[in-house]
């Protein structure tokens, strides 16, 4: 089995195990945090229902069906599609397989769709639907899933994969990525990144001017956010636009979508960052600085923790993690990001005034 090479989760090896040494289900819900192995699993769970990994992995299996989102939604006519194609016999598998990635974006006209060939689907059909939030499915599509488990990866196993990548690393800096990951695969592989390490040594940095400095503009931090979120749109749509079909205004507006949804993530990312260092100012003022996230930054943060205190950086902290709650909803990036700024300057702002 294709299993092996995966990193830990343990219980969905188990269950997958399970179904290929009896006869899949007809339908799986891949359920868990971004970033912790998800879609690398369900390939391979593919690829050994279907008997050949290797193409399945290179995506061009003819019975292999992969729907993923464009941008932030997956509408009812790309379900459309898939239900057409799901009635299909194998082409030379005795199964076909297909995957629904990022599920939970499915919008509720998409879902019902999917719902009618979830209750009856063709007996040679396994559909895999893969979820990093799965209360936003509905209940009615959740309940005729066998839901498949996944959590974040240790510590362990995300410092064994940065040493693996980056040897030529010091330990505090290894230390630094594979706690900032948090579990995170892909955050991971992020950080490894030299243009991604720049990126958020800027952000850690915005972050201390907030009590650091005497000028500090709420309404400029929050346009740094935006540039990095704005170019990481643009970079993603450029990626989509080569072999795009369609007419001009279609692949337009393909391309505002795939922006659209990048630069949310983008912004999400951000705002784990912020909210991450705060919550190790706050450490650092209780005296644990050396369980911080970003542990490359030891002696900042305590100098920090001394200054800022354990009530300003604790309600720093939250007002972070309550602006990444609200950027599930459909507001405003530009002024939700420059509101937070204004609070945070009031909150560290009179705090280190006071100190």
């Amino acid at each position: 089995m294709s299993f092996e090479r995966l990193p830990e989760q343990h219980e969905a090896k188990r269950l997958l195990e399970a179904a290929l040494a009896d006869s899949p289900a007809h339908a799986y819900l891949f359920h868990g945090p971004s970033g912790v192995g998800k879609r690398s699993y369900a390939l391979a769970f593919a690829g050994d229902i279907l008997g050949d990994p290797g193409r399945v992995e290179r995506g061009v299996h003819p019975d292999l069906y992969v729907l993923e989102p464009l941008g932030d939604q997956i509408r009812i006519d790309a379900i459309r599609e898939l239900r057409h194609d799901l009635h299909m016999r194998p082409f030379e598998a005795s199964r076909r397989v297909y995957l629904i990635l990022g599920a939970d974006l499915m919008n509720e006209d998409a879902a019902d769709a999917l719902l009618k060939d979830l209750e009856e689907p063709p007996p040679y059909a396994v559909i895999v639907l893969v979820a990093a939030q799965a209360r936003r499915l509905p209940e009615t599509i959740r309940s005729r899933c066998q839901p498949v488990p996944f959590r974040r990866l240790s510590l362990r196993a995300l410092a064994a994969h940065v040493a693996a990548r980056r040897p030529d690393l010091g330990a505090a800096e290894q230390a630094a990525i594979s706690r900032v990951a948090a579990g995170r695969l892909d955050r991971a592989e992020r950080l490894l990144d030299p243009d991604a390490a720049a990126q958020r040594s800027r952000l850690l940095d915005l972050a201390r001017t907030v009590y650091l400095d005497e000028d500090f503009d709420p309404a400029a931090a929050a346009a740094v956010v935006l540039g990095f979120a704005s170019a990481a749109g643009a970079r993603a749509a450029e990626r989509d636009a080569e072999g795009a079909e369609g007419t001009a205004r279609e692949r337009e507006q393909r391309g505002k979508r795939v922006a659209r949804g990048v630069e949310r993530e983008e912004i999400g990312e951000a705002l784990d960052l912020l909210a991450a260092w705060y919550r190790d100012v706050l450490a650092a003022a209780v005296g644990a600085a050396a369980a911080a996230l970003n542990a490359d930054r030891l002696p900042e943060l305590e100098a920090d923790g001394e200054r800022v205190g354990v009530a300003a950086s604790a309600r720093a902290a939250e007002a972070v993690s309550a602006a990444r709650r609200t950027f599930q909803l459909n507001v405003s990036p530009a002024l939700a990001l420059q509101a937070l700024f204004v609070g945070l300057r009031r909150e560290l702002g009179l705090a280190t005034a006071a100190a």
